[in-house]
């Protein structure tokens, strides 16, 4: 007579099964153990089984392993599998920031809020990574003439729990003629943080511009005029930005990370809901 043990488990306490889906280049996931998100890198196999290399926005890698339920996919639980042969994303799964993209998305009322960016490059550098993102969440970026001018815009643009304002300023390190402007503001809704590059081109990697390294330039020199000569480039600072730093620029992975987490932050800040109470 043949023994058996019988499931006596109920069927609402039965975990249903996770759906697979096939890990595809670009499919963005989470790692719920971790809490690390990223996009699908590639495939492998290993000794203990197939793995997953997943990217997050600041370009950083993780290896997993393809477990059954191990993965989050907009906060549901899958199963990751291998792609079939030659199988690729139909369209892209991520914003040019890394965020996940929203099909078909409109964009929303612009909110009272806004991000000010110290000149016209930045301006342009933060659309062309964030701007998908931004026009999601309404948030509108505008420009600077310079920090010089941040106490007035502050006091002009009275700051509130409905009207955050966010400002990104260059070269903002201990010391800095930025620094002491930027500590004067005092205001609970208005947030200022900056990059330590004495100008936007230089967070652009070097590498995605084709260089080896931004050059040095001596004190008392135009800084992207230097840099044009250093380079060998012709010394229209316009063309250059243009027509050879901001075209290299795809993704956030052409940019240095010391700017990507100031502006996520000022995003967060800008879009918060107002704290109750």
């Amino acid at each position: 007579m043949r023994s058996y043990q019988p499931d006596l488990t109920p069927p609402w306490k039965k975990r249903n099964p996770a759906p697979e889906v096939e890990a595809v280049a670009d499919l963005v996931v989470e790692e719920p153990a971790s809490g690390f998100c990223g996009a699908v890198i590639r495939c492998e196999k290993s000794a203990e089984g197939p793995v997953v290399t997943l990217e997050d926005r600041f370009g950083k890698h993780r290896v997993f392993p393809m477990v059954e339920r191990g993965f989050l996919l907009e906060g549901r639980p899958v199963t990751l599998v291998r792609p079939k042969a030659g199988q690729a994303p139909a369209t892209p799964s991520r914003t040019a920031s890394g965020s996940v993209a929203v099909p078909g998305a409109r964009a929303r009322v612009a909110r009272a809020g806004r991000i000010y960016v110290e000149g016209r490059h930045d301006a342009e550098l933060v659309e062309r990574v964030w701007g998908d993102d931004l026009r999601v969440e309404g948030v509108v970026v505008e420009y600077l003439e310079g920090v010089d001018d941040l106490p007035a815009l502050v006091d002009a643009f009275a700051p509130g729990p409905d009207a955050r304002l966010g400002v990104l300023v260059d070269h903002l390190v201990p010391g800095s003629k930025e620094s002491r402007i930027a500590a004067a503001v005092s205001s609970p809704h208005a947030l200022v943080v900056g990059h330590p590059y004495i100008d936007i081109w230089q967070a652009v990697k070097p590498a995605s511009v084709g260089i080896d390294a931004w050059p040095d330039v001596p004190r008392g020199q135009d800084w992207k005029t230097g840099t044009c000569r250093a380079l060998g480039w012709p010394t229209d600072t316009g063309a250059a930005w243009h027509r050879r730093i901001l075209p290299a620029v795809r993704s956030y992975k052409d940019l240095e990370p010391a700017l990507l987490g100031r502006v996520e932050e000022l995003i967060d800040f800008v879009t918060a809901p107002p704290e109750a109470g």
